[in-house]
């Protein structure tokens, strides 16, 4: 991550208290620029601190997204804050957590879609993934909502057509 990326702070080590509100949505090449992940997912970076190398976001993934199995230059924890991650066998909810190093791991399904906070440190929040094996992949997790299913349904059909992801609004 740069310098010049939006972020609440980037002084070493500084105190902060704040809003969620206070912290808008980026999407697009903001997003694509922090995390180079297939399009559709949206971040809220609310703190950076280039000396410990260390970034604190939200990321919200839409109903039906998959990440693709990956790897970065950093390591990362994320607690579940709303919806459904799906990820090496398991269903996770509100509450629930992950951590992943820098060898690869996911894909991770969001078939209802998700909110998720995470902490990366490390080198870079860039993700390296290969776009033949996530058009291949197929999803294991079925969704429980409508919207979950009509997404899962795009995603799908998009990777089939060869789209890494679906035109989400």
């Amino acid at each position: 991550m740069t310098n010049d990326s939006k972020s609440v702070s980037d002084a070493v080590h500084e105190f902060v208290a704040l809003h969620d509100e206070e912290v808008e949505w980026q999407d697009g090449e903001d997003t694509n620029e922090l995390l180079s992940l297939p399009p559709g997912v949206k971040v809220k970076v609310l703190n950076y601190d280039a000396a410990m190398k260390r970034v604190d976001m939200k990321v919200r993934f839409p109903p039906g997204y998959v990440e693709p199995e990956h790897s970065h230059e950093s390591w990362h924890s994320i607690v579940v804050l709303g919806g459904r991650m799906c990820v090496a066998g398991k269903d996770l909810r509100p509450g629930d957590y992950v951590f992943g190093g820098n060898t690869p791991h996911g894909p991770y399904e969001y078939p209802d879609g998700c909110e998720v906070f995470c902490v990366f440190m490390g080198e870079g929040t860039r993700h390296e993934w290969d776009e033949d094996k996530h058009l291949a992949h197929e999803n294991e997790w079925d969704a429980e909502t409508d919207t979950g299913r009509q997404g899962v349904a795009a995603q799908v059909a998009a990777r089939a057509d060869g789209k890494v992801s679906a035109d989400w609004k």
